[in-house]
């Protein structure tokens, strides 16, 4: 059976929803840490678990530098002036100040780094250290919401695990849940890390979504029960053209291994907002499964789109009809898919 992974969010939190997704054929939903609350989730995961027996899984916030929230709802717009940068949970991002997590991560801030906010929306240079905080100058002007994903000009050493992190596993864990993501999993230490805050036979799906991950994925490969490749989170660190090569060098290293590897992101991004995918989704999705991936991972399409249950329908009939294709060849394929051509 091929991984069908739905993450769970405001568009598909609901009951009726669930099961519609459940019977479409998501075989494990996904809860991320990056945008769920510890306060939240043992609600979340109980309300899940009466309204489904697909498994779920707890995708970590893992080894990931984000800004705090901002003071508007939505996005803010930032132009090209001076802003501080703070490491205080008290301090509201606006047009002058920004905040960061994981707590301490500023420390490692240096003047002449430059950080990207959500995948160059916006780009600052650290000018000046003044202790409790640092200034900063915008390099590009944007737009830039609350929680949203930080790439440092330079490797800094953060922890596999945040404190969130652990405190969430124990939340999971008194739930009986048994599947977990490693995200930004960078070497195969994270994993044996993430492994004994675990119980015997939990699965942990390894992420990766870094160049270091790349590097070290055959040693995380046989520490892990599943891989994971992030597209979106990758592509801040290597250029999008090597995405595809990347892509397929992880599959077949994998295989090779014989550990399940899943691909993520930019699936059928259309259906954020559409009803239908476009050409190029489609045969990306049928690409990479043609490829070898044992599973695909609905990120942003279920948890925010429009339309949840059509994504999850039309990624399902992708995946059928690759099977399908596999084991029937073309001519059959064809007569078999003739109703839709």
């Amino acid at each position: 059976m091929q991984n069908l992974y739905v993450t769970v969010g405001p568009s598909s939190f609901e009951k009726n929803i669930i099961k519609e997704l459940s019977i479409a054929g998501a075989t494990l939903f996904r809860i991320n840490m990056s945008h769920t609350n510890n306060n939240d989730l043992e609600y979340k995961i109980k309300t899940l678990q009466d309204w489904t027996d697909v498994p779920i899984c707890i995708d970590s916030e893992g080894a990931q530098v984000r800004n705090r929230v901002m003071k508007t709802e939505g996005e803010f717009f930032l132009r090209n002036t001076l802003v501080k940068l703070h490491d205080n949970d008290k301090i509201v991002g606006d047009s002058s100040n920004m905040s960061f997590v994981p707590p301490g991560i500023l420390d490692q801030i240096r003047v002449g780094d430059r950080i990207r906010v959500d995948f160059d929306s916006v780009e600052i240079e650290v000018l000046e250290d003044k202790n409790k905080y640092k200034i900063a100058k915008v390099l590009t002007e944007g737009y830039v919401g609350s929680n949203k994903a930080c790439d440092v000009s330079r490797n800094l050493e953060m922890p596999a695990l945040t404190d969130k992190d652990k405190v969430a596993l124990e939340i999971a864990k008194n739930c009986s849940i048994k599947d977990f993501s490693l995200s930004f999993c960078n070497r195969s230490d994270d994993v044996i890390e993430m492994r004994k805050r675990l119980d015997k036979g939990d699965k942990v799906i390894s992420k990766i979504e870094s160049i270091l991950g790349v590097r070290n994925v055959e040693s995380i490969a046989i520490e892990s029960d599943e891989l994971l490749i992030d597209r979106g989170d990758l592509s801040r660190e290597v250029a999008i053209t090597s995405i595809p090569f990347i892509q397929r060098s992880i599959i077949g290293k994998a295989r090779a291994m014989n550990v399940p590897v899943n691909v993520a992101t930019n699936l059928l991004d259309s259906m954020i907002t559409k009803r239908t995918p476009t050409r190029s989704e489609v045969n990306d999705v049928v690409s990479t499964l043609l490829m070898g991936a044992n599973g695909l991972v609905l990120a942003a399409e279920t948890p925010i789109g429009k339309h949840p249950v059509l994504s999850v329908k039309m990624i399902k009939e992708l995946m059928d009809s690759t099977v399908h294709y596999y084991d029937s060849g073309i001519n059959s394929f064809l007569l078999f898919n003739s109703a839709n051509i």
